[in-house]
């Protein structure tokens, strides 16, 4: 597929990487649904992990087995599938060249009752090995450990970038250094999503921000420049204009599992701020197959109809 003016405009804010990164970036920008519109829709599904499998798929239990992730990422036009090694492993072959593959390198669990900090799970050589287009990683801002995640991530990426990989990185705040309300706090999202740019990240996940502001330095300069947050699309602006001026790709989660009307709703607003796209798990693979192709239709059809 040739490439589009918005893929070539993108691809000149990555001048400094290599040729096969910069290829891995396009295979990701030029497939499925939304090829070649600079928009990416991505299902990730390393729930399993991170809250235990009842908890990610009872609602669905189709969703226990990798292979059902992967033909639903492909059914539904995703631009690509991320998931930590097992489940690769499991499904890469039989769906080999079907569709981007992300390979999740770091996971936590829920059982122990500690500060957010995550394990490096796998490696540069696994996503290679399994035919993965980048690597994905999770910082927590705000936690204790985030600085030991952050020299984590600066040596993957020194590595990833070697060898021609795309960097994506779930920028999650939370840790005794916020208040819950804060962990999705607009100038803390901002903060996030910079960080991430800052360690060498391609693409930026962060959850949709709240119009709450938790640090009172920060807020005293929200209000003196009248930064305009009180809508969902303003947030979403503002996130996207904290990476580079924009320069960097952002898409935002999806949450907790809710109503398609509500899911909906919600990515509209992020389309009208200007988001690169979603990153959907739990909204899409907990629903049963019909209705969570009907939905990921739907989100699709949103990013390609915004300007």
């Amino acid at each position: 597929m040739a490439l589009t003016d918005r893929v070539r405009q993108i691809l000149s804010w990555y001048a400094s990487e290599n040729p096969g990164t910069q290829t891995n970036l396009v295979r990701l920008l030029n497939h499925g649904a939304l090829a070649g519109t600079g928009k990416l829709v991505i299902l990730p599904v390393d729930q399993g992990f991170e809250h235990g499998p009842v908890r990610s798929f009872a609602p669905n239990p189709e969703a226990y087995d990798p292979d059902y992730h992967y033909q639903l990422a492909i059914d539904s036009g995703c631009n690509a599938y991320a998931a930590p090694l097992g489940s690769l492993e499991i499904s890469a072959a039989k769906f080999a060249g079907q569709i981007p593959t992300i390979l999740k390198v770091n996971n936590s669990d829920t059982l122990a009752k500690v500060e957010p900090h995550s394990a490096v799970t796998s490696s540069v050589e696994d996503a290679l090995r399994l035919g993965c287009v980048g690597i994905g990683y999770t910082i927590y801002p705000g936690s204790s450990g985030r600085n030991q995640m952050y020299e984590d991530l600066r040596e993957l990426t020194l590595e990833a970038k070697r060898k021609g990989l795309v960097v994506v990185v779930w920028a999650y705040p939370r840790g005794t250094g916020l208040s819950k309300a804060g962990e999705t706090g607009i100038d803390v999202c901002a903060y996030a999503a910079t960080i991430s740019a800052q360690l060498g990240a391609h693409i930026v996940k962060v959850k949709p921000p709240t119009a709450h502001i938790e640090q009172d330095a920060a807020k005293k300069v929200y209000e003196q420049h009248n930064i305009p947050i009180a809508t969902m699309a303003d947030r979403i602006r503002h996130v996207v204009q904290a990476t580079f001026g924009g320069k960097r790709i952002v898409i935002f989660s999806g949450g907790e599992a809710k109503g398609l009307d509500d899911v909906l709703a919600e990515v509209g607003e992020l389309a009208k701020g200007g988001s690169f796209g979603s990153i959907m798990g739990r909204n899409a693979f907990q629903r049963p197959r019909a209705e969570a192709l009907k939905l990921l239709e739907g989100v699709m059809k949103i990013y390609k109809d915004a300007p």
